[in-house]
């Protein structure tokens, strides 16, 4: 057991545990789970090309819209104005959507070799 843990000092914190000298100034904990997220929706956008592409849209836009009735005029989006993210969400799905068949010849004209 002495071997396991020669290399550790008495600073070092146990396995699973949280140190807290390297937390961010403000106290909260960082979780990268929004990195994870990101990589998992790059993933899916390169499989799935246009389709996931549109599918994130329409997933953004039900949100934003949904939002906008409740009331939220100004978004923390680059953006600014729901109305800017809407209108960018709905020409990103229009792209997308128009991009589908492009992406099935690809496909098609890749896999025939």
């Amino acid at each position: 057991m002495a071997e396991l843990a020669s290399h550790l000092t008495p600073t070092t914190p146990a396995l699973g545990q949280r140190d807290e000298r390297v937390a961010p100034p403000d106290g909260t904990p960082l979780d990268p789970l929004r990195l994870c997220v990101n990589t998992t929706v790059a993933l899916l956008a390169c499989v799935f090309g246009p389709i996931a592409l549109i599918a994130f849209a329409i997933t953004a836009i039900a949100g934003y819209a949904r939002a906008r009735r409740a009331g939220l005029m100004r978004s923390k989006c680059l953006l600014g104005s729901t109305r800017n993210v809407l209108v960018y969400l709905c020409s990103i799905a229009v792209l997308a959507a128009a991009a589908i068949p492009f992406w099935v010849m690809m496909w098609i004209r890749l896999l025939a070799g």
